[in-house]
């Protein structure tokens, strides 16, 4: 047809089957921030249970609140130099008609709103686990509030907004492995060489406290994720995001296999926590991977991503640097690993015709995810240490080393996640200042050690 002219049976009309389908999706990455908060909560100590807990729901309340403001439309408004969107009719979302469609697609503006808006709760969260034990509620809430937008809002715009940078260069990643994993995994490190060590960091046995909590968050989360991924496509009409689901799949279990592998190899059994760990790094991987490469890449993208990231979570203890829960192992690795190995593995036969190496492409798509890569994992790492200083500055960032030692969860939520006296409920919400018996502290301190 001549150019410029659209046919009124070519406009996309709102389908209800793919709009049912990603209200589905939202709720399914909304479940993940959950999962997130007792994967992390069962690998900490007892004493810091809750807090962990509470470093993932509070990103729930805080990110919902400013993507409704502002969040949105930095993201996905208008682009503005390719480095970040803006629309008026997004701010506050009070412009938005009840059915207008987001362009292009048959799900309306809405949909895609608070689908993308649960990616934008989980990846701040992502970075809590690095920070286990020692940090401020106060601190890490304003953290979070400044990291969404001056990180993850106009880093979301680099890569899947109309107009960023990255997107207009053919940077592929179909749900997240920059925009969310190298992201988080990059401000994770920012941040703790900004706050420093646990106290006792490679003295002390700092054991999780709840195995079985970790393997159900874990999931949770590989529940989730097919939400997170296969909903990426915002739609159900040409089979990618089928096979995007499978390659999740796939994927997960070949990097749980390899981790676990790895770790019988290495240090002579097969453990839960490598487990879990395991599937995560898979899902972590296919994220950015899956809409673009074959069942059989994903078994190759899963098993590389698993190998490298049960090798990658020792490197803290040769460098030095206390990520606690291995959010730089897991999540920055192995998101580097999924974005990069796209340029090997793409088919050009799925979401795009952008072939990787193997598939006769030549190195043109591996150079496009190295920029991606770097640009984001140096902006986060950088912003995310700059902006840590200035809380530390201001409020500061670390809790006392006697309420450390003591325990956060008592010092910042006066409350416990156990109570070893069997006296009742834990800490009544009308004496929050009242101190845990000595009894019970102790006993807490022996499943600590």
């Amino acid at each position: 047809m001549p150019p410029g002219i659209t046919l009124a049976a070519d406009t996309p009309q709102l389908s209800a089957a793919n709009t049912g389908f990603m209200l589905i999706c939202s709720a399914l990455v909304m479940i993940m921030t959950p999962g997130l908060a007792f994967f992390y909560g069962g690998m900490v100590r007892v004493k810091s249970a809750l807090n962990m807990l509470m470093m993932s729901f509070i990103s729930l309340g805080i990110v919902t609140i400013l993507w409704v403001l502002y969040g949105f439309s930095a993201a996905f408004g208008a682009d503005h130099g390719g480095l970040v969107g803006w629309s008026g009719d997004f701010v506050g979302l009070s412009g938005i008609g009840l059915t207008q469609l987001w362009d292009g697609y048959t799900i309306p503006v809405y949909v895609f709103a608070v689908f993308q808006l649960m990616f934008a709760i989980i990846t701040p969260a992502l970075i809590s686990g690095a920070l286990a034990d020692r940090v401020k509620f106060t601190a890490w809430s304003l953290f979070i509030a400044l990291w969404a937008t001056f990180v993850y809002f106009p880093v979301a715009h680099w890569v899947w907004g109309a107009g960023g940078w990255a997107f207009e260069l053919g940077v592929i990643d179909f749900a997240g492995g920059t925009a969310v994993h190298i992201n988080a995994g990059a401000a994770a490190l920012g941040v703790i060489l900004v706050i420093g060590k646990r106290v006792g960091f490679k003295k002390d046995p700092m054991r999780p406290h709840s195995l079985p909590l970790v393997m159900l968050g874990a999931g949770l989360l590989w529940f989730g994720w097919f939400g997170f991924n296969a909903g990426s496509w915002l739609g159900n009409d040409d089979g990618v995001g089928a096979v995007m689901f499978v390659n999740t799949q796939v994927a997960t279990a070949a990097a749980m296999l390899a981790w676990l592998g790895y770790e019988k190899l290495r240090h002579g059994a097969f453990t839960t926590l490598g487990a879990a760990s395991g599937a995560v790094a898979g899902l972590v991987a296919i994220t950015p991977s899956g809409g673009c490469i074959s069942p059989l890449g994903a078994i190759a993208v899963g098993a590389i991503a698993g190998l490298l990231c049960a090798m990658a979570v020792g490197v803290k203890y040769k460098l030095g640097y206390d990520d606690s829960l291995d959010v730089v192992g897991v999540h920055l690795v192995g998101g580097v690993v999924g974005s990069l190995l796209i340029g090997f593995f793409a088919t050009g036969g799925v979401q795009s015709d952008a072939k990787g190496l193997f598939y006769g492409g030549g190195l043109g798509q591996l150079g496009k995810q190295a920029a991606a890569v770097a640009a984001v994992l140096v902006y986060s790492l950088v912003a995310a240490a700059v902006l840590a200083f200035l809380v530390d500055k201001v409020i500061g960032m670390r809790v006392t080393e006697d309420d450390e030692v003591a325990g956060i969860d008592q010092a910042e939520h006066a409350e416990t996640a156990y109570d070893f006296s069997g006296a009742g409920g834990g800490t009544s919400p009308r004496t929050p200042a009242a101190a845990p018996p000595v009894v019970a502290h102790e006993k807490a301190r022996k499943v600590d050690a």
